[in-house]
């Protein structure tokens, strides 16, 4: 009944004509499913813009404000502007042959362009696949190839903080290795978002990021200057179009192609333990429900708010909290290129202020970082604003959230601090602000009509006080409907260790007032500045370096980013450990996965701790890189002797 009457909020152009859910969640009595709404009919990108702009007369009203990576660089787009610009591309994308059901990858900063391109796909049907600017052309490559992408949208490069990236370079390396392995793309479509200068033709941004610091830099570094001022953007005439050129002819009218409530959304990637990337996807209808509801209910919106989510739109927060569920709202929202700490460690401050922001959604990982800074930098800026603050990606340490909670928002902002998952699609565990007493470090309750559950090892359910593996027992509308092209894995994945549940892979404590705490990661997951990562996939880019024949990765604590990697390598007869080679296996790491994954600590291990069949004991790897002499039971190891010299050769990690 709450998710029908949610429902008649929304515009459908056929209502349902079967049951409202239908579902299996029992791999014993055959395939998992899970269909909300199966046969009404509707258009996610028309309940977010045409119904706003048409019915609920905010045309005139901002749906973004767009704040360059340089203080100063800023722009702003209204619903009826973004609706034309969205328009535009869907019909630029339907001129390329694109149709519903083709898969579109998009590599791009956080640009407005980038929302364009997002919703454009929405609009026609097509499935957008987000890789995060930060990651390299493999991890491009290996994205574009599991979903079959028919084209690439990107752009020419951008400033992060003071460092150029040139990613249309990455891009062409990806778009090499896709042709190598046989899956050539028909089209890049390319955003002038450095050169935007050199455009008479009218964009959404101003001025290029670059220019205010090239005043400043003119005197000293002329040469350089000119290089950065036009980065050389390389260019294959046969495949890459620029967007500027393609949306000056083309139509800002565009009818939308109605879609299944159960049709295919989005895929986004995220990090699977056994090393490759698992294409969570979700579905129209289901996900339209849950990330406009949870948004509205969770950061207690009104329509006067201003919205700051700083997640990169590249991760599951920026689909569903910076571009879906406040859309869907009719919300006005903050999209920042830039970084925390550039030009100072008071930009986000400067940045509430500027916009009178009063709701702010940020990661534990930004609040530490801030935090080491002092409160300076915080209280120079005045931040009235604020209302709610909300924390996203990992588990909040209770030192950081009382920072967050006394420093930031001064004792008089609620803090929502939001459990859920790329495959939840939105928020599962959180407070409602003013109306859940809080605990600092707590997801606390589950949001409405969520039922969760702790189970012990034996997959009994828990009851009061309890600590154990957090599972749901029920659908919600959010819900991934499967791993793109692999159902099975998505069985195995989330349904198969405890029959008739949802198992969400994270280990989680029940306190005496039914407040939920989450321990962090069960499997072989890290969870490095609320980025998911694969120890296996780490092990595995390590294990590609020809010096090094067994890798073994676990999580070790930071103060900032939570969790970091601390890896063992073991190498191959005649090679020599030396600080060069510590050197080059990081930097594989980060050309294979991305910067996020770079290692903080590799130690050499003349062997691994092994049972006698041979299996790496990363139970006790754990154990070393804490420096925890506990190391429990080691009857079965094969070569226990080698524990004691790890402890001995640790690298020095200050704990």
């Amino acid at each position: 009944e709450f998710w029908g009457d949610i429902a008649k909020e929304f515009y459908w152009k056929r209502q349902h004509t079967g049951p409202f859910l239908k579902y299996n969640f029992d791999v014993t009595k055959g395939k998992i499913f899970i269909e909300w709404m199966k046969g009404a009919t509707t258009n996610i990108c028309y309940n977010l813009l045409d119904r706003n702009v048409n019915e609920k007369k905010l045309g005139d009203k901002i749906a973004f404000y767009w704040e360059g990576n340089e203080p100063g660089d800023s722009a702003k787009i209204t619903y009826s502007e973004l609706l034309h610009k969205v328009c535009q591309f869907a019909n630029v994308l339907r001129s390329q042959g694109v149709k519903k059901g083709d898969r579109i990858s998009i590599y791009m900063p956080m640009i407005l362009e980038l929302v364009v391109a997002m919703l454009a796909c929405a609009r026609i049907g097509a499935l957008h696949s987000i890789v995060f600017a930060g990651f390299s052309a493999d991890s491009l490559c290996e994205r574009i190839l599991d979903c079959g992408c028919s084209l690439l949208v990107t752009a020419d490069a951008f400033y992060r903080g003071d460092k150029l990236i040139n990613l249309k370079q990455i891009a062409d390396e990806a778009l090499q290795k896709c042709k190598d392995k046989g899956f050539p793309l028909k089209k890049c479509i390319v955003v002038k978002h450095l050169g935007r200068e050199e455009m008479a033709v009218d964009g959404t941004c101003s001025k290029s990021p670059p220019l205010k610091r090239l005043c400043q830099d003119v005197q000293e570094k002329k040469t350089e200057i000119s290089q950065r001022l036009h980065p050389k953007t390389p260019w294959n005439p046969a495949m890459d179009v620029w967007w500027h050129e393609l949306m000056s002819s083309a139509s800002t009218e565009c009818e939308p192609e109605w879609c299944d409530a159960e049709d295919e959304l989005f895929i986004l990637y995220t990090s699977g333990s056994t090393g490759k990337p698992k294409g969570v996807l979700h579905t129209v209808g289901g996900y339209m429900l849950y990330a406009a509801t949870s948004f509205k209910y969770v950061f207690d919106y009104q329509p006067e708010d201003v919205y700051w989510c700083t997640a990169d739109v590249g991760w599951i927060t920026g689909h569903s909290y910076l571009t879906y569920g406040p859309l869907a709202n009719g919300a006005t929202s903050v999209l920042f290129e830039g970084v925390p700490t550039y030009p100072d460690v008071g930009r986000m401050w400067s940045i509430v202020d500027k916009y009178k922001v009063t709701k702010f959604y940020t990661a534990p990982t930004a609040i530490r970082l801030l935090m080491k800074h002092g409160e300076e930098p915080v209280k120079k800026h005045s931040r009235k604003s604020l209302k709610v603050l909300g924390s996203v990606g990992e588990p909040i340490n209770p030192e950081a959230w009382l920072w967050y909670y006394r420093v930031v928002g001064e004792e008089r902002c609620p803090v929502v601090d939001t459990f859920w998952q790329t495959e939840t699609g939105g928020h599962m565990l959180t407070p409602l602000p003013a109306a859940t007493p809080m605990k600092p470090g707590s997801a606390t309750f589950p949001f409405f009509g969520v039922v969760p559950a702790i189970l012990n090892e034996s997959g009994e359910e828990l009851e009061g006080e309890a600590e154990g593996y957090l599972v749901f027992k029920q659908p919600w509308p959010g819900i991934m409907r499967t791993l793109y092209g692999n159902h099975q894995q998505f069985e195995t994945t989330y349904f198969k260790k405890f029959p008739g549940y949802y198992v969400t892979g994270d280990g989680c404590r029940r306190d005496k007032d039914g407040y939920y705490w989450i321990t962090g990661r069960i499997d072989d997951m890290l969870n490095v500045s609320g980025h998911l990562l694969s120890t296996a996939e780490v092990e595995s880019a390590l294990l590609e370096h020809a010096a090094v024949s067994e890798a073994a990765v676990v999580s070790h604590p930071h103060p900032l980013k939570g969790e970091c990697l601390y890896c063992f390598v073991t190498l191959k007869d005649g090679q020599e450990f030396t600080k060069n080679l510590t050197d080059e296996l990081k930097k594989q790491v980060r050309e294979k996965i991305g910067p996020i994954a770079t290692p903080d600590y590799i130690q050499y291990a003349p062997s691994l701790p092994k049972t006698r069949s041979g299996k790496i004991t990363r139970r006790i790897l754990r154990k070393i890189a804490k420096n925890d002499q506990d190391v429990g039971d080691i009857s079965t190891l094969a070569n226990p002797g080698i524990i004691k010299h790890l402890f001995n050769n640790r690298c020095d990690t200050k704990q």
